[in-house]
Order: structure tokens, then sequence, then C-alpha cells
């Protein structure tokens, strides 16, 4: 039987991830594929904890940028993390896969109010622990959130799931001559600019030794690979 090489990982999703072919929402074919892709990394003895973006249904700093006011942009952005959490967790139950909604803001009977403690007790229990409403403060990311929540559960990875298969040294997308790079470090990626994560989020890591592994969503079997330690999108390490 293959052996992961992770007892415990973080997996960041942006919300975008559960969008298929939609312009937003949630696509339930996508909802399912992911899943049962997160059921299968369970399935090899990993320990999962997961944070969900929610651009697929609001973006506080795009609200910001309407005119909104931050604070409230950002709770409208958390809101939106909840209504993602709260879809997986009804996919994976589906699936069979115990799973948990843990909020970083009260939420009366929908979520378990998060905390370290009963996030430890789920990840030992087999439960896909879901790490909702980012840290529940304004201003900060959801990859701020997904090296924080990383670090409090004592993951060994945190793995974020993206569109494109790696670190580029610039956008793939609109430059054709994008360079891939299979290894960095976070000081690389500081002084490069490259925009892997958030400032915050990058710093975290960098100073805790937390490796980020990023890695295209959009190829099933690649949370698979990347837990069985195969050669699979940019690793970044201290």
């Amino acid at each position: 039987m293959a052996r992961a090489v992770y007892r415990r990982v973080l997996l960041k999703l942006s919300g975008e991830a559960l969008e298929g072919g939609q312009r937003s929402g949630i696509d339930p074919d996508t909802l399912e594929s992911v899943a049962r892709q997160v059921q299968d990394l369970c399935g090899l003895g990993v320990q999962t904890a997961v944070v969900l973006g929610g651009g697929n249904l609001f973006r506080g700093i795009s609200g910001a940028a309407g005119g909104m006011n931050r604070s409230v942009a950002d709770a409208m952005g958390m809101l939106a993390t909840l209504i993602n959490g709260l879809a997986l967790q009804d996919a994976l139950v589906r699936l069979g896969q115990p799973a948990a909604l843990l909020s970083a803001v009260p939420l009366g009977s929908f979520a378990e109010p998060f905390s370290r403690r009963r996030a430890l007790a789920g990840l030992e229990a087999g439960e896909v622990v879901i790490l909702g409403a980012g840290t529940g403060n304004p201003y900060f990311t959801t990859d701020t959130a997904a090296a924080l929540r990383a670090l409090e559960v004592g993951a060994e990875a945190l793995l974020k799931a993206t569109k494109v298969d790696g670190v580029y040294d610039k956008d793939p997308v609109k430059h054709p001559d994008a360079v891939r790079f299979e290894t960095l470090t976070y000081q690389e990626v500081l002084d490069r600019r490259l925009g892997v994560m958030d400032l915050t989020a990058v710093t975290l890591c960098r100073e805790n030794g937390l490796p980020l592994v990023v890695f295209n969503l959009k190829q099933e079997g690649n949370i698979r690979r990347v837990a069985l330690g195969e050669a699979v999108g940019s690793r970044i390490t201290s």
C-alpha cells in the first residue's frame, strides 16, 4: 500500500476551486470531486484540516474597493467561507467521511466554535476538520488564516491548491515563456515578490519552518500525489 509522507496537513482551497465551469457559486460535480479527493487523502492515513476561501461567493477586498467599509466587506467574506465550508462538510458526510466545521466567529447551530483543542481532537479521531471564517478578524486573508491554523494544529505541511501547476516567475496565463520553480525558499519568494501568498502568511511560514506545496487542483489526483511525496507543483521551505 502507498505510504503518505505526511501525518497531518492543512489543505488550503480557494473558493474558486468549487466553481467548476461556472463564473461563481458552487458547482455540485466539482464539489463532489473535491470531496472525493479529500476523502482519498484521509484514506492514506493523513489527518486533514481544510481552510476554504470565499471568492466564489464574495471577496471582501473587492467589496471594499467598491466603496464598502472594509470591516463589513471582510465580515461578508468570512461568511462566504462558512457557506463553502458547510457545502464541503455536507459533501464529505454524504460520502461517508466524518467531517466537522469549526468557525472562528459564532455561528450558532450551524458550526462549532473553533478551538485548538477541538480541532486536534477531531483530527485524531479521523474527521476532516474544516476551519471557516478565516482568523475571525478583518484585514486578514484566508492564506494568512491557513498558515495560522496549520501552525496551531501542528500540520507538517501547508498544501495550497490553485488553478496553476506551481509557482512561476511571472503569470503563466499572460506570459507563455514563464518559468516554473520546482523548489524555492521563502526568502526567494519575498525577494522576487512572487505573490504565492500575502506577506503575513509567507512570513508566518518562514519564521516557523512550515513547508508549503503549491499545486494544480484541477488535475484530479494531485492532492494524493502531493501527499505521497511525488514531484508535483512547487515546494517552498525555509
